[in-house]
């Protein structure tokens, strides 16, 4: 594992230089468009946890706009993601390009990297960022009362050992919020037995070569075990809907609250 080492701010003028992952008002550029609008539905997506006084880890802060909205509802915040000199889970289709998929997801990385800069400045925030793999976050990190991961895991190859990696240094909540599986069929008998197995559903394709950044449907009750094998026992899952390129789509949260301590 590498140092712990924070990121110094990066000074990004324009939003021409940047990439969106969320909807944002930004202080002095407005509205910027990004493929998920979660605003006024923040609360929701995080499981309605309290972060008052609260430091907490956030994973995959993309554009930061979780980031930014935890820390106006007081946390103190540090985020990890991917910096331009790492790597996406690409999945390695046979007879694909990985390299130029790679260099591909670099590029749009260090668009992701300017916007969270960039409104990092228009907030005058205080939130630190650490630039790494997930599997491989530094033992010299530090100690978090919360972690989040907003719709990461279904992107990891594996999503077990990035919780691990992470929970090692949570010493009270975690939260994960991932998608919800849209059904045909029976839905009703469908959506109870999904959300009540510990089930994954393996999406790359072959025969299509796609999705090439996306691994798995994981199911509330399959998170829920993950992080009662992690230690954190009391659990809690809601479900809401959020927006996606303006369609509305659904989600659950798991909350889950350290009941045993971290095996090191």
């Amino acid at each position: 594992m590498h140092k712990a080492s924070w990121a110094q701010p990066r000074d990004v003028a324009s939003v021409d230089e940047c990439y969106f992952y969320h909807t944002m008002d930004i202080p002095g550029h407005g509205t910027v468009r990004g493929d998920w609008d979660l605003r006024g539905r923040q609360a929701a997506y995080l499981g309605g946890v309290d972060f008052r006084g609260k430091r907490v880890l956030e994973i995959g802060t993309a554009s930061g706009f979780l980031c930014f909205s935890m820390e106006a509802m007081g946390a103190a915040m540090f985020s990890y993601d991917l910096s331009d000199e790492h790597d996406w889970d690409v999945v390695p289709y046979a007879g694909v390009n990985l390299e130029d998929q790679i260099a591909a997801s670099r590029r749009l990385i260090r668009k992701l990297n300017n916007g969270y800069w960039l409104a990092h400045k228009a907030f005058r925030s205080n939130a630190k960022v650490m630039y790494g793999p997930v599997y491989d976050v530094p033992g010299d990190i530090g100690r978090f009362d919360i972690a989040t991961f907003g719709s990461v895991l279904l992107h990891l190859r594996d999503p077990f050992l990035a919780l691990q990696r992470v929970t090692a240094h949570i010493d009270d909540t975690v939260i994960v919020t991932d998608l919800f599986p849209r059904f045909k069929g029976p839905l009703l008998s469908l959506v109870e037995r999904f959300s009540a197995s510990r089930l994954s559903r393996f999406l790359p394709n072959a025969s299509r070569g796609e999705p090439s950044d996306t691994w798995w449907i994981l199911s509330p009750a399959l998170i829920t075990e993950y992080l009662r094998v992690l230690g954190f026992e009391s659990t809690r899952v809601s479900y809401h809907q959020q927006l996606f390129r303006g369609k509305k789509v659904k989600l659950f949260t798991v909350v889950g609250q350290r009941s045993k301590p971290t095996v090191r």
